[in-house]
């Protein structure tokens, strides 16, 4: 029963990091609990922490503490996690096929660097594009998009701290931007700025805060919320700086 609980908080953990809401991880994890034959499964989850513990009709009691502490976003990894999860309700798993079926999921293919790279460059471009940008200035956008996933890979590198992350981001965007202003290949920098700007928006962290506060989990909803706000702080700081650093030539 341990190591089932231990499948139950891997499969949980990495559903977590790879961007599932509060609500989701919780639901599934009570789920797998009671197909193993829990008769109570009391589960709390917020960002940084998993708690969850197990009743059994033999009177045994099982607790198991995470601590996440980076959170991240793969659809693809996290939808292969739920049909795993359905799998095991439906079906008699042993523990050795889950973690199997497990370890799978988690050294699965990811995309490439350069994959990375190239859908930061077009995701740039095309909000520059539709921020009223010409073409040059959507060609800029592009090469910049591609340079901040470079950024953001050794910032993460570096210091694993998304805050300090998108600060360097932000801070560095406007700097190439400006580049290419002082070199005369744009007329202005705004439409470049925003387009690659919302690259770094934490959207997805704020919609899933906003889904977790509308299921109740008021706790995990109110950190994701103020983790969102912070990275936009963030963002704000680094651009600020640079502006300040150039005496508000750099917009």
């Amino acid at each position: 029963m341990k190591e089932l609980l231990n499948l139950a908080m891997d499969i949980g953990e990495q559903m977590l990091v790879s961007g599932a809401e509060v609500h989701r991880v919780e639901d599934s994890m009570y789920r797998i609990c009671r197909s193993f034959g829990a008769e109570r499964v009391d589960v709390f989850i917020i960002t940084s922490s998993m708690v969850v513990t197990v009743h059994f009709d033999d009177g045994h009691i099982h607790t198991e503490t995470r601590r996440i502490v980076s959170l991240g976003t793969d659809f693809h990894k996290l939808d292969r996690l739920n049909q795993l999860s359905r799998r095991i309700c439906a079906e008699s798993m042993t523990a050795q096929e889950i973690r199997g079926e497990l370890t799978s999921i988690i050294n699965g293919k990811r995309y490439s660097f350069l994959s990375e790279c190239l859908a930061y460059a077009v995701i740039a471009a095309a909000f520059t594009l539709f921020f009223g940008g010409n073409w040059m200035q959507v060609a800029v956008a592009l090469l910049i998009g591609a340079f901040l996933r470079i950024v953001a890979f050794f910032s993460d590198s570096t210091v694993k701290n998304i805050f300090f992350s998108k600060f360097i981001s932000a801070f560095t965007l406007a700097a190439a931007a400006y580049l290419f202003l002082k070199l005369g290949l744009v007329p202005r920098t705004d439409e470049i700025i925003i387009g690659n700007i919302m690259i770094l928006i934490p959207g997805l962290g704020l919609t899933n805060a906003l889904r977790d506060l509308f299921t109740g989990d008021s706790v995990a909803g109110a950190l994701r919320t103020l983790e969102a706000v912070l990275c936009a702080v963030a963002i704000a700081a680094g651009y600020f700086l640079f502006v300040f650093l150039t005496g508000g030539h750099a917009v």
